[in-house]
């Protein structure tokens, strides 16, 4: 399964911005899918995910700001971002995993990884 992540920009404090994540396979509904992120200077981070059986799960600076949705029928997945703040700014990575639940924020168990898109949040 090979990802495209799409959707970056810049843009102003407090706006919104839906960033996609565009699979080549139908097999992707099978996955559990995530968005991480990395700033520069950091570590990547978890941000969200959406399993195959309709779980989902937020890094907690994120939650009530982020939304993860999907769509099989497309083989995409969503990530809405609203009240945007200066420190969300990073690239944003789409993967996926098929690893238990307990392990989904952790970015080694995270394979198809696709190239990134910038989202730059000024203040």
């Amino acid at each position: 399964v090979q990802l495209q992540a799409s959707g970056g920009g810049l843009v102003q404090a407090e706006d919104s911005l839906t960033l996609s994540c565009a699979a080549s396979s139908g097999l992707f509904r099978s996955y559990t899918v995530g968005w991480f992120r990395q700033a520069p200077g950091n570590e990547r981070e978890f941000v969200a995910c959406f399993s195959w059986d309709g779980k989902t799960k937020y890094l907690g600076s994120v939650k009530g700001r982020f939304t993860i949705s999907r769509d099989n029928a497309k083989s995409t997945v969503y990530l809405q971002m609203n009240s945007l703040k200066p420190e969300d700014t990073a690239v944003y990575y789409c993967a996926t995993t098929r690893v238990v639940w307990g392990r989904v924020t952790e970015d080694r168990f995270y394979t198809n990884w696709g190239q990134g898109t910038l989202v730059t949040v000024s203040s």
